[in-house]
């Protein structure tokens, strides 16, 4: 079983020519409301690239007791997904995400997080025997940052692969003057990340992780690999996958593709490497099919609307 524990938004999508310069109107050319969240996304990745091998999965999270959490929580039901353990909490609004999309498919993102805000420790104890059923639990920054820690810590003490997605990523606080040296991953508790087995960020979240430039990405893969985390993989979007891993490290070529939107390509990145692990496949096949997915739904709109199925990345179509 794969557990998922974290974020599920409305994702309020509307399409520009380009971003917006503060204090500009500008009229859009479509707007949609689509089921998102990076843990939503991440779950319904993981259910659909899992097509042939079927590891359940399950998810961890709150919803507010609007329309909006009746359409989620129906969302993760189509997909066969178990929410059991996704609460609903009385007078709270569910998450939801703003998306601003240019013509380049680039994206801007602002989120109120709701009900997200209210994930507990107490959810995760309530869900202890899902966890201890799990192979691997996904986890990312969406929801309340000691949530995640505790999460990661019982995980970790029931001995299972823990993968985490630094994103957002918290900002480090400001250094007094005159400003030291950076201290590596000081904007997350470094006991957590001790315990993650595979590190996942992008190439800006790891720049401000491990307080390098946004491009010295080998760099920021071994400061964070020496802060403890067992394998970093830092995704780079058209530039591929910068792994360090615990037997070296290896650069994964992207597939070519034509964007059309990047929202939750990361995601189903995500998806398609923690199914592929959770199948026993090899992590550089794992690889691989987190990238081939990505590139699947780069090329479509939308936040879930754009995962594709296992099925779909073996057919015939170019991506390109």
């Amino acid at each position: 079983m794969i557990v998922v524990i974290g974020s599920i938004n409305m994702d309020l999508v509307l399409r520009v020519p380009r971003m917006p310069a503060a204090g500009e109107t500008l009229c859009g050319s479509a707007f949609h409301t689509i089921p998102g969240g990076k843990g939503a996304n991440q779950a319904v990745a993981c259910a659909r690239l899992a097509a042939g091998h079927e590891p359940a999965v399950a998810m961890i999270a709150c919803l507010g007791d609007d329309d909006f959490g009746d359409t989620l929580r129906a969302a993760l039901v189509a997909e066969g997904i178990d929410v059991s353990h996704v609460s609903t909490i009385a007078g709270v609004a569910s998450g939801v995400a703003a998306i601003l999309v240019d013509a380049n498919g680039q994206n801007s993102i602002v989120i109120a997080g709701g009900a997200n805000d209210l994930l507990a420790p107490a959810h995760i104890d309530a869900a202890r025997h899902l966890i201890a059923q799990a192979s691997i639990v996904v986890l990312q920054l969406e929801t309340p940052l000691a949530t995640v820690e505790y999460a990661i810590n019982l995980a970790h003490a029931l001995g299972k692969i823990v993968v985490l997605n630094p994103a957002p990523a918290p900002a480090p606080a400001p250094a007094p003057a005159p400003a030291p040296a950076p201290a590596p991953t000081a904007n997350l508790p470094p006991a957590m990340l001790a315990r993650v087995d595979y590190l996942i960020p992008n190439e800006i979240e790891a720049a401000m992780l491990a307080g390098t430039a946004p491009d010295e990405v080998m760099a920021a893969a071994a400061v964070l690999r020496a802060s403890g985390c067992r394998n970093v993989l830092v995704t780079l979007g058209a530039k591929g996958v910068h792994a360090a891993l615990a037997d070296g490290a290896r650069a994964f070529a992207a597939y070519p593709v034509a964007a059309v939107d990047t929202t939750a390509a990361g995601d189903t990145f995500i998806g398609g490497f923690v199914a592929a692990l959770a199948a026993g496949e090899p992590v550089a096949d794992a690889i691989a099919l987190g990238q081939r997915a990505a590139a699947w739904s780069v090329a479509r709109h939308g936040a879930q609307t754009s995962i594709p199925h296992r099925h779909e990345l073996f057919d015939a179509t170019p991506l390109a």
